[in-house]
């Protein structure tokens, strides 16, 4: 019998965990998009939290809510802990990363390796859920080396589930642990959405999501007809803009979405708040540089705030006089049609 009494909410999407990307600044910067998609922070291990900067690890403003926190560990005692922080600091959901498959993150035991001891894992999600009321999820991949069967990842998700787990985010890649690298495992094994599909068939009481492969947001809604969620990843980085038409496309909010003026206007005052308290102004701007992707000066956007040297007194003006460079069309514009935006994923930039 699964113990489904803390069942989180169902997100239809959301955008990954991303080392190096999904940190609070981009997280306030993709707000401004999306009001609704769930998003997550970088993977923090438990040793970090442990002993490291607490406020710096965890600390978020009420805008980037909803949130999950992604942990990254072994050891079931340390992982209770953490997701007492996570329940602590206002976290919506604490995530548990059984996908990675970095040779740090497998030297340290735990991410995608950990697929090979699913009762480990298991041990690990029921102490979770004895130190938190949030919602315990578990990312993993849908196997790893050898261990790649369809029944290795349903024993693995069973096992797991008995604990009390019943939200599984699945990326439909198998993780080679050995020979590739984190990039190459990002692209190299070939998708196989359909045994995330026969998951969701053989487990229809559990949250299966999808990850892996996904670049548009008809692609994700159209992964809602086997699954419950689809994840997106580096497109959202790479194309944030897509993101202003989630609201309406997945959760149904008919309220008109930001411009990248209006976007831009809204990251302008969050740039003087933390450049007032020293923050180097690049930590925030990095996120800002392909608003613009696909779109008519991307090039010449990208180009202004690479080079540019930017100091907290006077980051505005410079965002500003960067802002100027971009046609008042381009900045004013909404969302294109989905129909158009998939078409402009092939075209190339004009300037």
């Amino acid at each position: 019998m699964l113990n489904t009494a803390r069942r989180g909410q169902i997100w239809p999407v959301s955008i990954a965990p991303m080392m190096d990307r999904t940190d609070r600044h981009y997280r306030y910067f993709m707000r401004q998009l999306t009001r609704h998609t769930l998003l997550y922070t970088e993977m923090i291990t438990t040793a970090a939290l442990l002993n490291g900067d607490r406020n710096k690890l965890l600390g978020f403003s009420e805008a980037e809510k909803p949130l999950a926190l992604q942990l990254g560990g072994d050891d079931p005692a340390h992982l209770a802990t953490c997701a007492r922080l996570a329940e602590d600091w206002g976290y919506d959901e604490v995530n548990l990363n059984i996908g990675c498959p970095s040779d740090r993150v497998q030297h340290g035991h735990f991410g995608a390796c950990l697929m090979a001891q699913p009762v480990l894992v298991a041990h690990c999600v029921e102490a979770m859920r004895q130190a938190t009321t949030l919602p315990v999820t578990v990312k993993h991949r849908i196997g790893i080396d050898d261990l790649d069967r369809y029944e290795d990842m349903a024993n693995f998700v069973h096992t797991v589930a008995q604990a009390g787990c019943d939200c599984f985010i699945v990326h439909a890649r198998k993780a080679v642990l050995q020979g590739l690298s984190p990039r190459e495992n990002r692209t190299v094994p070939p998708l196989r959405y359909d045994d995330v599909y026969r998951l969701k068939a053989d487990f229809p009481m559990l949250r299966i999501e999808i990850n892996g492969g996904l670049t548009t947001l008809l692609q994700a809604t159209a992964q809602l007809r086997y699954v419950d969620g689809a994840m997106l990843g580096r497109v959202a980085y790479d194309h944030p803009y897509l993101f202003a038409e989630a609201d309406a496309l997945c959760f149904g909010d008919t309220a008109p979405p930001h411009t990248r003026r209006q976007v831009l206007e809204a990251m302008l005052s969050y740039l003087e708040r933390w450049a007032a308290q020293g923050l180097p102004p690049y930590r925030i701007v990095r996120h800002l540089l392909s608003l613009f992707a696909y779109q008519r000066a991307a090039r010449l956007w990208k180009r202004s705030l690479s080079e540019r040297t930017w100091a907290p007194g006077t980051v505005v003006a410079a965002l500003r006089e960067a802002m100027s460079l971009v046609p008042d069309e381009v900045l004013d514009a909404h969302p294109q049609t989905a129909e158009h935006a998939m078409h402009s994923m092939h075209l190339c930039d004009t300037l």
